[in-house]
C-alpha cells in the first residue's frame, strides 16, 4: 500500500514502484505455477551482478528514474543502460531452458522493461529505443537476449494505459489509508476496564512502536495479552506511519484469538486478512496449478480485479470470507489471499510467513520497503520453530523411490547422484556423525542433480503427490538451507542399519542449531517487533537465541493472581532422572492418587516421553483402578487432540496423561474446574544426544551458558508452560506438584514465576 501522510487532505501524487504498477495493471490470463525452477535471491542478485559485470565501459547499473502522470509518482531502478546504444537490459535470472518460461510471466518482464523504456526516453528525450530482456542461467550462465526496438511514442502511450488503470484504484487506496488512520487515533479500548496487568503491557507496546524499537514482554496467562497488543500497536499506528501489522503466532488457536480480537476492536475501515497455509486452502488438491488443469486458475488474472475489488470493500477476510469471495468470482482462495497480502492493514498468520526462508510477507516487506509492524505471539515457540525453519534433510528412501519412478531421461541423473551418496557413505564410520560442513563433492553432485531435474520438470512437471514431486521438493529446500548454511549450523548424517558387505546410505540433515544470525535481517526490516509470551524467562536467553538487537525493551509484567490461588508443592524424595525412573513409579504413583482422592476433579500429568507416561499410566491403573484416566498417543490427529481436550469437563473427574512439550503443554484453555490441577514429572531438559551436546558447545562459545541455554532454561520454560493450564482466570484455583527433587535447586527456583510460592510435598 502507498504510504500517505498523516492529514487530513490527500496528497497530490501516490507514489507507486514500476514492479507494483505493472504486476497490478499488466497482469493476464491463467495463473501458471508448471514448476519453473527459480533461483534464490540471493543467486538473483549474484547473477544480475554477473551480467553487468560482462559490459563494457559506460554502461551504467541500477538506474533511478521516476516520473509523474494521472496523480501518482511511479519511481524504480532500471538494471542496467547502456546509452551508446541506447540500450536499456531488464535482467532476469531463471533455471532450465529460457524457452519455457510461461507466457505470462514474460509479459510482465516486457511490461517492466516498457515502462522504464520511456522513463529513459522521457529524462534523455530519445526518439527511440533498443528494449533487452536478458534472461540469465545462473546454472549454465548462460544469457537469453531478446532485445526489439520500441519508439518513445509508442512506449509513452503503453506507459499511461497502465497508469489509467491503476490511478483510480491508487486514489481509493490513498482515501482508505486516511481514513484508516482518522479511525485508528480514536480507537477505544473495547472493554470498561483493563484487567490488572493489562494496561502495563499495552502501554509499554504503544511506547516501542512510538520508539521504533522491539520489545521482549513477558506477561502472565489470563491477562489479555492479544487484545492488549493489538490495540497498543494500532493506536500507535497513524503518528508511526505504519503500512502494515503482522500479528504471527505458532498454532491455530493463536489465530482464532487474534481474529476475535480484532472483532471486539472494531476498527472500521481496517481491512484484515488470515493467512493459512496452501494445502489447507486449497480447493482442487488433485489438481496442478495451472489453467489447463485447475478451473480456479483458468483466466485468473482477468477475474482478480473485480475480486479484489470486492474483497477490499468486504474488508474482513478470515479463512471463510476469503474463501466466499474468492469463490464468488471462481478464483483460487490460497492465491487471492497471496494478492491481497499487499493491501491488507493487518495480517494475521503463522510465524513463517515472516520467517521462513520464502517467506511471502518477508519478501513483501523488503521489497515494497514497508513500515512493518510484527506481534509475536507464543515468542517462546520461535526459537525451536526458527531451528525448524533453517534446517532440512535428504532421505534415501525418497530418492530410491523416486529412482523408481523416474523416467528414462532421469534415470541416469539419479543413478549419478545414488553413486555419489554411496561414495559419501563409504567415508561413514560410524551410524551417527556430526559433521561442521558440507560434503562438498556431494553437494556438487546434488547440484548437478537439481539442474537436470530443473530442464525435465520444465517440460514435463512431476504430477502433484507423486514420488518425483516429493523428492523434487526435498532436493530444493535443501539447496535453500545449503546457501546459508554457516557456523550456527551442522550437518548430522545418520543410518539406521548397516547390512553386511555394503554402506547404507545415511539421511543427510542439515540441522540448525542457533537460529539468531539468520533471524536478524528479519528484525532489520521491520519497524517495530512486539515478541510476548507467559514464558519468556531468561530475556537474556531469548533476546540471544533470537538475534534481537541489543537496544530491545524488556517488560515483565507481575502477575495478577493471589498467590492463595494456586498450591505448589514439590516433591524432594522423587527424582525422574532416566537412571531413577524404575525407582519413581511407586512414589509418583502414591502423591497423584493422594492428591486426586484428597480433591476429586479434573488434572493433567506431564512426562518427558511416552515410554515413561505408559509406565506410570500402567501403574496408576493397577494401584488405584477406581481413578479414570485418558492418554495421548503417539501421532494423534486432530480429531483425537480434540477428543482428549473434551474429556475435561465442568463436572468431569479423572487424570490425563500427556507428554511434557506436546500439544498440550500449552494453547489449550481449560477454566474454572475443567482443570484444576497438574503433576508434572520431568524437569523437561531435552534429551542428552550428540546433537544437543554440539547445540550445547556451540551455546557456551557463544554466549558462555551451554548447559543452561541448551537444556536448562528450555526445559523449566516447558514446565512454566504447563503448569500455566491450572489457572486462567481471577476466580480459578488449583495445585500445581513438581515431582522430583531438582525442583528444589536454588538455579532451578530462580526461573520459576516469582508469584509461586512452593512448598514440600
Amino acid at each position: 500500500m502507498p504510504t500517505a501522510p498523516l492529514s487530513d487532505e490527500l496528497t497530490a501524487t501516490a507514489p507507486v514502484a514500476v514492479r507494483v504498477l505493472c504486476a497490478f495493471a499488466a497482469k493476464t490470463g491463467d495463473l501458471d505455477l508448471r514448476f519453473t525452477p527459480s533461483p534464490s535471491a540471493q543467486e538473483g542478485v549474484a547473477g544480475h551482478g554477473t551480467v553487468t559485470a560482462r559490459r563494457g565501459a559506460g554502461y551504467q547499473r541500477e538506474v533511478s528514474l521516476a516520473t509523474h502522470c494521472d496523480g501518482l509518482r511511479v519511481q524504480g531502478r532500471a538494471d542496467g543502460f547502456d546509452p551508446a546504444v541506447p540500450r536499456l537490459e531488464e535482467i532476469k535470472t531463471h533455471r532450465g531452458d529460457a524457452a519455457l518460461i510461461p507466457d505470462n510471466h514474460r509479459a510482465l518482464h516486457w511490461a517492466q522493461a516498457r515502462v522504464y523504456g520511456w522513463m529513459l526516453c522521457e529524462q534523455l528525450g530519445l526518439e527511440r529505443i533498443e528494449l533487452a530482456l536478458v534472461y540469465f542461467n545462473v546454472d549454465t550462465g548462460h544469457e537469453t537476449v531478446l532485445p526489439v526496438w520500441h519508439g518513445a511514442t509508442e512506449l509513452k502511450a503503453f506507459f499511461e494505459s497502465l497508469c489509467a488503470r491503476y490511478a483510480g484504484w491508487a486514489r481509493a487506496e490513498q482515501a482508505h489509508r486516511a481514513a484508516r488512520d482518522a479511525a485508528l487515533q480514536t480507537l477505544a479500548f473495547p472493554f470498561e476496564a483493563f484487567r490488572p496487568g493489562q494496561r502495563e503491557l499495552a502501554a509499554a507496546v504503544y511506547r516501542a512502536q512510538g520508539a521504533g524499537r522491539h520489545l521482549l514482554a513477558q506477561a502472565p496467562t489470563g491477562i489479555g495479552k492479544t487484545v492488549a497488543t493489538l490495540f497498543a500497536a494500532l493506536r500507535a499506528a497513524p503518528a508511526q506511519g505504519t503500512d502494515k501489522l503482522f500479528y504471527l503466532t505458532a498454532r491455530t488457536p493463536g489465530r482464532q484469538l487474534a481474529l476475535h480480537a480484532l472483532r471486539r476492536l472494531q476498527a472500521k475501515p481496517l481491512r484484515v486478512l488470515e493467512l493459512v497455509a496452501r494445502e489447507k486452502a486449497c480447493e482442487h488438491p488433485d489438481k496442478a496449478c495451472h489453467g489447463e488443469s485447475c478451473p480456479l486458475a483458468q483466466g485468473f488474472y482477468d477475474r482478480l480485479p473485480a475480486a479484489r475489488e470486492a474483497a477490499v470493500q468486504a474488508g474482513w477476510l478470515d479463512k471463510a470470507a476469503l474463501r466466499e469471495v474468492a469463490l464468488r468470482h471462481t478464483l483460487c482462495p490460497y492465491y487471492l489471499g497471496q494478492d491481497l497480502l499487499r493491501w491488507s492493514d493487518v495480517v494475521v498468520g503463522d510465524f513463517n510467513h515472516f520467517f521462513d526462508l520464502g517467506a511471502s510477507a518477508w519478501a513483501l516487506t523488503v521489497g515494497e520497503e514497508l513500515r512493518a509492524g510484527l506481534l509475536v505471539d507464543e515468542a517462546h515457540n520461535l526459537i525451536e520453530r526458527a531451528r525448524s525453519m533453517y534446517s532440512a534433510e535428504l532421505r534415501p528412501a525418497v530418492l530410491h523411490a523416486a529412482r523408481q519412478a523416474a523416467p528414462a531421461a532421469l534415470k541416469k541423473p539419479m543413478d549419478r547422484l545414488h553413486r555419489q551418496w554411496g561414495t559419501l557413505a563409504r567415508t561413514q564410520t560410524q551410524d551417527h556423525e556430526l559433521c561442521p560442513e558440507l560434503p562438498g563433492p556431494f553437494m556438487d553432485a546434488l547440484q548437478r542433480h537439481a539442474a537436470a531435474l530443473s530442464d525435465h520438470f520444465a517440460h514435463e512437471p512431476p504430477s502433484a503427490g507423486s514420488a518425483l514431486q516429493t523428492w523434487l521438493f526435498e532436493v530444493l529446500q535443501f539447496l535453500r538451507v545449503a546457501e546459508v548454511f554457516d557456523a550456527h549450523s551442522l550437518v548430522e548424517l545418520t543410518r539406521t542399519l548397516r547390512p553386511p558387505g555394503r554402506a547404507r546410505h545415511p539421511t543427510i540433515h542439515i540441522r540448525n542449531l542457533d537460529p539468531g544470525p539468520l533471524l536478524q535481517p528479519r528484525w532489520q526490516a521491520a519497524h517495530s517487533a512486539t515478541l510476548f509470551s507467559a514464558t519468556l524467562s531468561p530475556m537474556d536467553y531469548v533476546s540471544a537465541l533470537l538475534g534481537l538487537p541489543d537496544d530491545t525493551a524488556r517488560v515483565d509484567v507481575p502477575s495478577p493472581f493471589d498467590p492463595a490461588q494456586l498450591q505448589v508443592r514439590f516433591t524432594p524424595h522423587i527424582s525422574t532422572r532416566f537412571v531413577d525412573r524404575a525407582d519413581s513409579l511407586d512414589p509418583l504413583v502414591h502423591v497423584m492418587a493422594t492428591q486426586y482422592t484428597t480433591r476429586p476433579g479434573n488434572y493433567l500429568a506431564f512426562f518427558s516421553s511416552f515410554d515413561y507416561l505408559q509406565q506410570a499410566l500402567q501403574r496408576l491403573q493397577r494401584s488405584h483402578p477406581d481413578v479414570p484416566v485418558w492418554a495421548q498417543s503417539r501421532g494423534m490427529g486432530e480429531p483425537e487432540r480434540d477428543a482428549f481436550v473434551a474429556r475435561f469437563t465442568e463436572d468431569g473427574q479423572g487424570i490425563g496423561f500427556a507428554v511434557l512439550g506436546g500439544a498440550f503443554g500449552e494453547g489449550i484453555d481449560l477454566p474454572g474446574r475443567r482443570l484444576i490441577g497438574a503433576f508434572i514429572a520431568t524437569l523437561g531438559l531435552p534429551q542428552v544426544n550428540p546433537v544437543n551436546e554440539r547445540l550445547r558447545t556451540r551455546l557456551q562459545t557463544r554466549f558462555g551458558q551451554g548447559y543452561d541455554y541448551a537444556y536448562l532454561f528450555p526445559g523449566v520454560q516447558r514446565v512454566v508452560q504447563a503448569a500455566g493450564r491450572v489457572i486462567r482466570g481471577p476466580n480459578d484455583t488449583g495445585v500445581v506438584v513438581l515431582m522430583d527433587e531438582r525442583f528444589g535447586q536454588p538455579a532451578v527456583r530462580r526461573l520459576l514465576p516469582g508469584w509461586w510460592r512452593m512448598e514440600r510435598a
